[in-house]
């Protein structure tokens, strides 16, 4: 028989606050307020979620609110209750319909993801620059 694999799963529950940094493995679910760099695979903001942050990940849905720089290898999901200001590069975008999207935005295919990843140079994919978003 083979050995399954578990995903870790944490939660920051709605009563807690956390100020600092989060490197976290399998799934993140974020309930209450966070402020400080998450580095993780697959991050979830809830509906009552707060975060402020810089966020280097796999994966980011946000059905709260986001604030900041955020990194996402795989996909950002923007769900109809969730809103993102910031500076977001990521390889699939989704934005629901009523998700806010108020940030510079990149998408990249994985090959330049992956050739410009720990490079501070910018590409020209840019698709919209300081531009709310409401679907």
């Amino acid at each position: 028989m083979g050995k399954k694999e578990r995903m870790n799963l944490s939660i920051i529950d709605r009563e807690l606050k956390i100020d600092g940094s989060i490197v976290s493995r399998g799934k993140l679910i974020i309930k209450g307020s966070l402020r400080g760099a998450i580095e993780g695979e697959t991050v979830i903001i809830a509906e009552d979620g707060d975060v402020h942050s810089d966020a280097r990940v796999t994966s980011m849905t946000i059905g709260g609110s986001f604030e900041g720089d955020i990194y996402a290898s795989k996909e950002l999901i923007i769900l109809s209750t969730g809103s993102c200001a910031g500076k977001v590069e990521c390889k699939d975008l989704i934005v629901e319909n009523g998700g806010i999207l108020n940030a510079e935005v990149t998408c990249k295919t994985s090959r330049k993801m992956a050739l410009e990843a720990g490079k501070k140079g910018k590409s020209d994919t840019r698709i919209g620059v300081g531009k709310k978003i409401e679907l």
